[in-house]
């Protein structure tokens, strides 16, 4: 994870010796004993000797690549760090999440790979250190860019290219369970000890577990992980797809030139750099259901799925409002923090209202998002743009209306239904 301390030049790999495990297992043995939450994940890693890692390294089968100079020169209370470090790029998936970023984005090559297992460190680091763990002198933190901690690796992304102030970091290579690309030491999904994915799933819901179980004992960011692991999100961005899509789709309408990604056709035109198309994404109303019937866990998982939206729209926050309704809605919130939106009604249902006051905004969106238990009557028409509804799981027999034989409108054909665990 680092070279040898007080220096930015990568450790030699070719130098000789045989890897001391009892060290490397003393030291996985202290961060168990520091992170007891994390102790199934440690003990999955299957250690293997490599000469042509630079420190220590992940792959997605969750084997680790040790040096044996590293570990050498290494502490046994750092080695420590750089297990949990390592093991935190599996159970966050940075493997998987690169490779959709990438995808998303048309990003290609070893030097975006950089960046984002740069990025993914920025994520993780503000949660190893620190309690029981050494933290390393070229330990890669978001500060010296001028970043914020506490952000997830996908903004991050969006927030530096590799510059002067990233010549530093050129030496990290957490390996391809860090950034998605494969290294040539790597044993590959045919190799020994590789786990399965059902396997890594299980590894993944153990901590996640061992986190809910003492909450007190993890960092914050550890504690929202652990949340997603039990309730996932919904897939956002693809039941946003359709919005964006109808968003964009007429002339000029959703769309602007960038030179941030000159065009295609500028190899056509010598001399001259031509912008390309870039399509923004949409702007969302979130209604969120805050009458008697929903009750307190399910208002905390409609603000899981609103972190989940602003995910989905690039971290846009200012594209997102949110919109506590009961039977009526008198405040829309713009997106900063999720969790600072206050939920305020607890009376009855009638969420035409939200819906009215969604519309009335300066800036109509292009979907809206209702978060809801069902109990409401909806809107006679259908809004002129998208509706994605999401339904609080639950059976008819817990409804409890002033009405006992009272049974809600079922979400209207137009709009998108979504189950909501």
């Amino acid at each position: 994870m680092t070279p040898e301390a007080g220096t930015n030049a990568a450790p030699d790999q070719d130098a000789p010796g045989k890897l001391d495990l009892d060290k490397l297992f003393a030291a996985r043995l202290h961060a168990v004993r520091v992170r007891p939450y994390m102790a199934t994940a440690l003990f999955a890693l299957h250690v293997v000797e490599s000469h042509r890692v630079p420190t220590m390294a992940v792959d997605r089968y969750w084997r680790c690549y040790a040096s044996p100079a590293f570990v050498a020169r290494t502490p046994v209370e750092e080695l420590a760090g750089v297990w949990v470090h390592e093991v935190s790029h599996l159970l966050r998936d940075h493997h998987g999440r690169s490779d959709r970023f990438a995808r998303a984005h048309g990003l290609t090559g070893p030097g975006e790979r950089l960046r984002m297992n740069i990025a993914a460190d920025f994520e993780i680091n503000d949660d190893v250190f620190g309690d029981g763990l050494t933290k390393p002198e070229d330990a890669v933190e978001p500060s010296p860019l001028g970043l914020p901690a506490g952000q997830l690796m996908e903004e991050y992304l969006r927030r530096f290219r590799l510059g002067p102030y990233t010549r530093g970091m050129a030496w990290l290579d957490c390996g391809s369970g860090s950034d998605g690309l494969a290294r040539g030491w790597d044993l590959g999904p045919g190799g020994s000890y590789g786990l399965s994915a059902q396997e890594r799933d299980a590894v993944r819901f153990r901590v996640a577990q061992g986190i809910k179980a003492r909450p007190g004992n993890t960092p914050e960011g550890w504690q929202r992980w652990a949340d997603e692991a039990f309730h996932p999100p919904q897939p956002w961005r693809e039941l946003l797809g359709a919005a964006v899509r109808s968003a964009t789709s007429g002339s000029g309408a959703g769309e602007d030139y960038s030179y941030g990604r000159p065009s295609r056709r500028s190899a056509g035109v010598p001399g001259a750099v031509l912008p390309s198309l870039r399509r923004r994404p949409p702007r969302v109303a979130v209604i969120i259901d805050t009458s008697a019937s929903v009750s307190d866990s399910e208002l905390g998982g409609a603000l899981h799925e609103v972190a989940a939206i602003s995910r989905a729209v690039g971290g846009r926050r200012d594209l997102i409002t949110v919109l506590p309704c009961d039977a009526a809605s008198e405040i829309a919130y713009p997106l900063c923090r999720a969790a600072g939106i206050p939920l305020v009604g607890g009376g009855g249902t009638d969420l035409r209202t939200g819906f009215a006051r969604a519309l009335r905004r300066g800036h109509r969106p292009d979907v809206i998002v209702v978060l809801t238990d069902g109990q409401t009557p909806w809107p006679d028409a259908r809004p002129p743009c998208r509706t994605v509804v999401g339904l609080f799981d639950r059976s008819a027999d817990s409804w409890n209306e002033d009405d006992p034989d009272y049974v809600p409108d079922s979400p209207p054909a137009w709009a998108r239904v979504v189950n909501i665990g």
